[in-house]
């Protein structure tokens, strides 16, 4: 036996779970499918295998912004935490649909019409929408394959003047070309809190480069 596969018949399940995991969350934008498939041969263990995915995939997808089409073509939905309805379902305010992906596979199983309590009231769309366009225009201008989205995380059953909501802006561009060892992403999230009595909006966010 060689020291490796002795070290390694020394870990525990939850340890070879908790090290896949790691390798699978830290992997290179657009490459977790090459690390799992690495990560799949080494451990030898599908039961192991599957509870290290099933727990990585998630949180990578959402914290690298992901796109996906929805099956007739008819829009994308970014893979965030603000679009997260369920472990397994996601918001798109644009076409107001709720995709039904596959976070291993990343890919939409199934989507269905966002129910009126999934969607801000029609006041506060009015605002989103409209900040909505303005960022496709910016995004198609300064990203190359961009993508974005704009949520309501607060305040979304404001019906009128006189109450504080909140909006946050996504934007996410990747190139993904590992052939030519040339994967990256921008990703940035601003959130624009519109304060009524102040008659101010205060925005604040972040942006990343991998």
């Amino acid at each position: 036996m060689s020291d490796e596969e002795e070290t390694a018949s020394q870990l525990t399940d939850n340890q070879k779970i908790e090290i896949a995991k790691w390798f699978l969350l830290n992997s290179p934008a657009g490459e977790i499918q090459y690390v799992a498939k690495d990560i799949r041969a080494l451990l030898k263990n599908e039961r192991l295998y599957l509870a290290a995915v099933s727990e990585a995939f998630p949180l990578y997808n959402k914290s690298h912004l992901i796109c996906l089409e929805f099956p007739d073509r008819s829009g994308e939905v970014m893979v965030t935490s603000f679009s997260e309805i369920d472990k397994n379902e996601y918001i798109d305010p644009r076409t107001a649909q709720v995709a039904i992906i596959d976070h291993v596979k990343q890919v939409i199983e199934d989507a269905r019409p966002a129910k009126d309590e999934e969607l801000p009231s029609s006041y506060v769309e009015e605002y989103r929408s409209a900040l909505d366009v303005e960022i496709i225009k910016y995004v198609s201008e300064a990203y190359p394959k961009g993508v974005c989205s704009v949520y309501c995380t607060g305040g979304k059953d404001v019906e009128e003047p006189g109450t504080d909501f909140e909006l946050v802006v996504v934007i996410c561009a990747a190139r993904h070309s590992p052939q030519n060892f040339c994967n990256g992403s921008w990703r940035s999230v601003w959130n624009m809190e519109f304060k009524d009595e102040l008659q101010m909006v205060e925005v604040r966010g972040w942006s990343s480069l991998l």
